[in-house]
């Protein structure tokens, strides 16, 4: 039972992966059957986990002292799909079918969060983790950008009928592109980061990280910039480099022995990507758009001389009376839709199925007592980053911490003007980059002379907790 249970690990670790990866692709799961399959899949990995964990017991591996941590948080995510099965039984929604759907989704998110925590506790797995996203972003990346440079402008199966110029990768709109590239690239930065060595800095250091192996993934952090300044999306990119700075900046400040090292990698991220290379992927058009973004109507002597070029800003005003109807249960999950017509003015012309910007959006739909252990989860998850961020035992720990802490600060920013957590693919990815800050400071790493079976009989390889003490090496029996 020990070997097939190990065989059923494997399986589910590569079917976490393929979903993480599979995700993004049909728009962004922005649509029905895909919002269905991916509940279908997290059910049948979730009930396969439980299977293995139920006849494995306590027997194999080591602790996962992640999940002891992580427990409040998915007890956190479970109490907000308590408070919307409340909405669907008790006939609190004006949209019964699409809150019933939202108690599924927010099922299926719960059960990501406690697989990857529980699957993903060692070092290698968590490396193979963040690895995947980055090449999942690497993919989205590659795929926008050269259909926008091709003027093939396709999405996966058929043509674009609207961002044309823009990318947009497999998801229909740029912004949920950017979002997605946000918290990618946050994983490949901290993964940059986590992988370095500790030694001093050297300018070999300087030229193996340009040069050397770790240049793939530098490639790769570059065709994700590239892709995500071709977006044109403001506050996509807003987001990425206000949350680059802001972590960015407190990382060089807390860690003082490579302070100089980990200076150069950031600067080199910003100035090489941004200054060098990006302005010759619509880095100008993306200026100009933020330049001449008009949230009121320019009015010069009682005369409208230039009208507001973004309606967004009504739409969060006219959203305020929905959540003064019913600030402490809401609307119900998913009903921002067909509750928005009864309110809008006259100068909004065009259908709104979200608030663009998520935390009207929760506010009206879950109300207080849905949205507050949300807004616990994630900050919860931040705070569990920025501690693997300060804490100096372990270069590994404050990469890791440093590139969750990023990708949850780059979409809370976004999150005010765009509805980037009501996409699928891109909720999921933050749920796995909340599960990412927990992992960052708990995880295991291999036992650098496991290179034998032990005389347990355990396999070579074997993995123990990070802060396990380490015995001292016996001396040689004469």
């Amino acid at each position: 039972m020990l070997r097939s249970t190990s065989h059923l690990e494997r399986f589910l670790l590569a079917a976490m992966l393929l979903v993480l990866v599979w995700l993004p692709m049909p728009l962004g799961s922005n649509r029905e059957w895909a919002v269905g399959l991916f509940i279908l899949l997290m059910g049948g990995l979730g009930c396969a986990w439980a299977i293995g964990q139920f006849f494995d017991g306590a027997e194999r591996g080591p602790q996962n002292k992640a999940m002891k941590t992580a427990l409040p948080l998915l007890a956190l995510l479970l109490l907000t799909q308590a408070w919307v099965a409340v909405q669907w039984l008790a006939g609190l929604t004006v949209d019964i079918g699409s809150t019933f759907q939202h108690l599924m989704l927010g099922l299926a998110y719960c059960l990501l969060f406690l697989l990857v925590i529980a699957l993903f506790h060692t070092r290698k797995r968590l490396n193979l983790l963040l690895g995947t996203l980055v090449v999942s972003g690497t993919l989205q990346a590659f795929f926008g950008a050269f259909m926008t440079l091709s003027d093939v402008e396709w999405l996966l199966a058929g043509p674009k009928d609207s961002y044309i110029g823009d990318a947009t990768g497999t998801f229909v709109n740029r912004n949920h592109l950017a979002g997605y590239l946000e918290m990618t690239l946050a994983c490949g930065i901290g993964l940059l980061l986590a992988l370095r060595d500790d030694s001093p800095f050297s300018w070999a250091n300087l030229v193996e990280l340009l040069m050397g192996p770790k240049a793939r993934l530098r490639l790769a952090l570059v065709v994700m910039v590239i892709a995500l300044v071709m977006t044109h999306s403001r506050m996509g990119n807003i987001a990425f480099f206000a949350s680059l700075l802001l972590v960015g900046s407190l990382f060089v400040v807390l860690e003082k022995e490579n302070r100089l090292r980990n200076g150069l990698i950031l600067t080199s991220i910003i100035l090489i990507d941004v200054l060098v290379v990006s302005q010759y992927f619509g880095l100008e058009r993306l200026k100009d758009r933020v330049l001449s973004t008009r949230l009121n109507d320019v009015v010069v002597n009682g005369e409208v001389v230039q009208q507001a070029n973004e309606v967004r800003d009504d739409v969060f005003s006219y959203a305020l009376p929905l959540l003064r109807e019913r600030p402490l249960m809401g609307q119900g999950a998913g009903s921002f839709e067909a509750v928005f017509p009864r309110y809008p003015g006259e100068d909004i012309r065009i259908h709104f199925d979200h608030a663009h910007n998520d935390y009207i959006q929760f506010a009206v739909e879950f109300g207080l007592l849905g949205s507050l252990p949300l807004a616990a989860f994630i900050l919860a998850a931040l705070w569990y980053a920025l501690r693997a961020l300060w804490r100096r035992e372990s270069v590994y720990r404050r990469g890791v911490g440093f590139g969750a802490a990023m990708g949850i600060v780059a979409l809370l920013i976004h999150s005010s003007t765009d509805f980037n957590l009501q996409i699928p693919a891109n909720a999921a990815t933050l749920v796995v980059v909340c599960a990412i800050a927990v992992l960052a400071g708990s995880q295991v790493a291999p036992r650098k002379h496991a290179e034998h079976p032990g005389r347990d009989g355990s396999p070579h390889g074997h993995e123990h907790p990070l802060d396990a003490p380490r015995l001292p090496p016996q001396p040689a029996q004469p």
